[in-house]
């Protein structure tokens, strides 16, 4: 069965109350269940990591390599400055797919530079829940091409 891995950076913990205006209503539950909702259709399972440190996000993509099919990842506050977290990335040759719920380059500019983005197959922003679910979906047909 396809196995996807879809880790959550930084206070993702904290949607639903956090920035309405970027990120959305749902809390990380309600996204994890239309997550999983999606991957019983795509027949595919999908695991759940989230994290507000940096050590633990590059030990699972570590921890990953022959366990999962695709990773999707939401570095969240991480996509600009973490190094660790894309030589992770790039070391496990797992393809891999950044997500964002806002549209991180019509925000502050300093969430316009994307560490992650060069280590990834592509990246999916801007459309909130729907970037998850369109991920998901590419994750799938990238699992098929293999």
């Amino acid at each position: 069965m396809k196995k996807i891995l879809v880790i959550h950076g930084p206070n993702l913990n904290l949607l639903g109350d956090r920035e309405s205006k970027f990120y959305g209503t749902n809390t990380l539950e309600e996204i994890n269940q239309q997550i999983k909702k999606l991957a019983k259709e795509l027949d595919c399972k999908v695991e759940f990591l989230q994290s507000n440190h940096e050590g633990i996000i590059v030990d699972v993509i570590g921890a990953s390599k022959g366990k999962v099919d695709v990773i999707i990842i939401n570095p969240a506050a991480f996509t600009h400055t973490s190094v660790a977290i894309r030589d992770a990335v790039s070391g496990v040759k797992i393809p891999t797919i950044e997500v964002h719920l806002s549209n991180i380059y019509s925000r502050e500019e300093f969430r316009a530079k994307s560490l992650i983005a060069p280590a990834v197959k592509g990246q999916i922003s801007g459309f909130g829940v729907n970037s998850y679910l369109l991920a998901l979906r590419v994750a799938v047909t990238l699992i098929k091409e293999k």
